[in-house]
């Protein structure tokens, strides 16, 4: 049967506000965890300002091991943790979770990789003035990484919109669920064209936000 558009707006438009909760917050709550665990996956690493051995092999693993897992497997791996902690494993903060899970670890690599890239000299002019580990990391290594650190998390919001689909085809709410509940299972394209045109918009935006950010830091 096909959907009466006249009436079917205000549930695309709810959906969309569900789908861009859901980027959002776990955009903020996964960098928090992200920027930490890459920082101190960072300073841990051999030779570096508060190197340990430990636990840098222990987070580098945690990473690779979560890391590959597709995303669709990993929400429903994780169902059991996100029904104990959020209490129901349906619905747009059921969704949150595991996005905020599975975000946190490719922030984390996105943030290493940036801070490797930063200039050991700059590094050593710090030690050599006296600074302690924290100051360098607040006054050198996260100013110097965060232009490119922008980039990389407009590419990780990128990847939370196509997230936030999937975990709508299992009951997490936002676009994924009404191009699966109306579109796919009821054979009606025009569902499935809107809500892929909605998820190329919110693309571009993040895109563009993105890179008008990282531009206007690295011209400082």
């Amino acid at each position: 049967m096909k959907v009466d558009w006249a009436t079917f707006w205000p549930r695309i438009v709810d959906s969309t506000g569900e789908t861009i909760l859901m980027v959002i917050m776990t955009l903020i709550f996964g960098s928090i965890l992200g920027i930490f665990i890459g920082l101190l996956l960072y300073v841990t690493r051999k030779g570096n300002i508060l190197e340990n051995k430990l636990v840098f092999q222990l987070l580098n693993l945690l990473i690779n091991i979560i890391r590959p897992i597709p995303f669709i497997i990993f929400l429903v791996a994780l169902s059991p943790l996100t029904r104990t902690i959020v209490g129901t494993t349906i619905g747009t903060w059921a969704a949150i979770f595991p996005m905020t899970i599975a975000a946190s670890f490719g922030i984390a690599r996105v943030v290493e990789n940036n801070l490797i890239s930063i200039d050991p000299g700059v590094i050593e002019a710090a030690k050599a003035m006296g600074a302690s580990p924290l100051q360098i990391i607040f006054t050198v290594l996260i100013p110097e990484a965060l232009g490119p650190l922008i980039l990389g998390l407009t590419f990780v919001t990128i990847s939370l919109i196509d997230f936030s689909a999937m975990a709508g085809t299992v009951g997490g709410g936002g676009l994924g669920y009404v191009a699966m509940t109306y579109g796919y299972q009821r054979f009606d394209g025009s569902v499935m064209l809107v809500t892929v045109i909605i998820l190329i918009v919110l693309v571009q935006i993040a895109q563009w936000i993105g890179n008008t950010l990282s531009r206007k830091i690295m011209r400082r």
